[in-house]
């Protein structure tokens, strides 16, 4: 069986950075070839970055991505590494109408076979999502060719994420085409638990396949989404050869023995899904045989606390240093949900880039005043007190405020001080909301909700619990000071803007309150369902009520990780003014 050492890349890019993105994509194919790699592959649109949602509607940037794609070529080959083909994912146009109406030069999600100083294969991405954070459908038109690639006697097939995901398509036409090796590149956002189905989908597919099948996976992070990497190769019977790092940029270097291809012949004609074969053949003759060095491997999985907790601070860490800050602003109010932050922070930019402001009331116990103060000392964070009593005494006096107003002034108070520090120092504003707030609409325009990035956005209240338990024990177990002080995480939650106020004054425990929330938010089940499930149905007519009621809120609210299958922005569109209700 002929020998192929396979070079799995899977890099962070940036969306728009075309020179940056080259760069990096040269850096990594030398690195390759250094190690003796016969061919070499990079994530889904990893010379653009993903997603660019609506740049590829504009033709200077498709066009900037194809004339970019040739330079990437020519400066492989210039650079000595012309002899070794690479596959790289771009954005590029169709020469021709197709299908669905659309007419000739529709963007398309493709990829490319770079080799000898040339594009010698482009394909198109065949299957388009258009669910959850997807809007393919809105960008691209679908590609309709079985891209297949001989290299040192063996046909190597490749595809582009969602043809995986879907049934049929190119991984059946693997099959009927007689490839010895399905290579498929993605840039698969992260999502938790999301790792056992992305195995178990390569796995099936591979036996579909019919062939030893790679799963390439881009890492780092864009806006909210996170890339968490996880690269996968399995052999034709779904077994594990190798897998790769979360979270971890690198590259995966494996000796394979595939099936030889029919030396007398080459793939052609139509196979499953009308797809045409698209064969290019680039070197014919197996390598002589050598002792194989790389036999792949699996590396250490993340626990399940840890690699939420990693995707928060790697997307926070991405969304910082792409729009060119290199600092945080933080209120502190001694809380568990902006502890939580901060400690992510500090895991994400350094503690000596993260400014920490706390701004009592005469409502701010002294506790809280105190676990600020702590939580800055455990961590090295910067740290500020500025009291918020003259400003709100100055408002009082001319508004005379009681109430909701009276208690959101002080959240308007600090938001503002927050947005003013921002300006003058340059400082990217955290907002520490959390999932359950924002589902039921606990957090004051203009006030908690500024900033520029919410971290723990997509994160429930049971769940912040969880990690910032999970968080002081990884510090314990290598022998660091807890970054989260224990009173914080203990001590009845509370936004102390009334006398002896807690958050449980007006929602129910959070075990019960989030469970509800993950059946009508995450799962989109209604009220009756709810119910049936146990719960009751007073407080479930409740919940639903003030969650349908703060959608205006949550539009209003800034981006932030997404973790699950359904983080409220890009996957969970409700009209705002919506007369619907399942409360009713």
């Amino acid at each position: 069986m002929p020998q192929l050492r396979l070079a799995l890349n899977q890099i962070d890019s940036t969306v728009g950075d075309l020179d940056g993105n080259t760069e990096s994509i040269l850096h990594w194919t030398r690195h390759s070839a250094e190690q003796g790699a016969h061919l070499v592959a990079f994530p889904e649109m990893v010379l653009t970055g993903y997603p660019v949602e609506d740049l590829a509607l504009r033709s200077s940037f498709v066009e900037a991505s194809r004339a970019a794609l040739h330079t990437l070529a020519e400066r492989l080959n210039a650079e000595g590494l012309g002899e070794v083909p690479v596959v790289v994912g771009y954005l590029d146009r169709s020469e021709r109408a197709r299908r669905y109406g659309q007419p000739a030069g529709s963007p398309q999600n493709a990829g490319a076979v770079l080799h000898r100083g040339a594009v010698v294969l482009t394909f198109a991405k065949h299957h388009l999502p258009n669910y959850g954070v997807f809007d393919e459908f809105r960008y691209f038109v679908p590609g309709d060719t079985l891209p297949m690639v001989r290299v040192h006697g063996v046909d190597v097939a490749l595809a582009i994420c969602e043809d995986l995901w879907q049934d049929g398509g190119r991984v059946p036409a693997s099959c009927s085409a007689g490839a010895g090796l399905l290579l498929s590149i993605n840039a698969s956002p992260y999502e938790r638990e999301k790792d056992d189905t992305r195995l178990d989908l390569v796995r099936k597919r591979a036996q579909e396949a019919g062939c030893t099948t790679a799963y390439l996976a881009m890492i780092g992070g864009q806006d909210e989404l996170v890339f968490d990497g996880d690269s996968i190769v399995v052999d034709r019977d779904g077994e594990v050869i190798a897998r790769a790092p979360q979270f971890a940029e690198g590259c995966v270097l494996l000796d394979l023995d595939l099936p030889a291809a029919d030396p007398g012949a080459v793939p052609e004609g139509v196979v499953d899904d009308g797809l045409r074969i698209d064969h290019v053949t680039l070197s014919a003759d197996p390598l002589p045989r050598y002792e194989p060095e790389l036999a792949g491997g699996e590396a250490e999985r993340l626990g399940d606390d840890e690699e939420i907790y990693t995707a928060l601070v790697v997307g926070l860490r991405a969304y910082v240093a792409k729009n060119g800050f290199r600092s945080v602003l933080i209120g502190l109010s001694g809380g568990i949900d902006s502890s939580l932050v901060a400690a992510i922070a500090c895991d994400a930019v350094g503690a000596q880039n993260v400014y920490g402001v706390a701004m009592p009331s005469r409502y701010s116990s002294e506790h809280s005043i105190d676990d600020a103060a702590e939580l800055a000392r455990r961590t090295g964070l910067n740290f500020r007190t500025v009291p918020i009593a003259p400003m709100f005494d100055a408002y009082m006096g001319s508004l005379g405020l009681t109430g909701l107003a009276e208690e959101n002034l002080q959240s308007r108070l600090r938001g503002t001080m927050l947005m003013a520090i921002s300006n003058q120092e340059g400082h990217i504003v955290l907002a520490p909301g959390n999932k359950s707030e924002l589902a039921c609409g606990y957090s004051t325009l203009y006030g908690d909700s500024v900033g520029a990035y919410g971290p723990i956005k997509d994160v429930y209240k049971t769940s912040v619990f969880r990690l910032s338990n999970w968080r002081n024990r990884a510090a314990e177990e290598r022998g660091q000071t807890p970054p989260i002080p224990e009173n914080s995480i203990t001590k009845p939650p509370s936004a102390e803007l009334r006398p002896g106020q807690v958050d449980t004054d007006s929602l129910p425990d959070y075990d019960v309150l989030d469970r509800i929330l993950e059946l009508y938010v995450d799962r989109d089940q209604g009220r009756t369902e709810i119910v049936a499930a146990g719960y009751d149905d007073a407080l479930v007519t409740r919940i639903l009520r003030m969650v349908d009621t703060a959608e205006y809120k949550r539009r209003q609210y800034p981006p932030g990780t997404k973790i699950s299958a359904k983080g409220f922005g890009k996957d969970r569109r409700l009209p705002i003014t919506n007369r619907w209700r399942e409360h009713v």
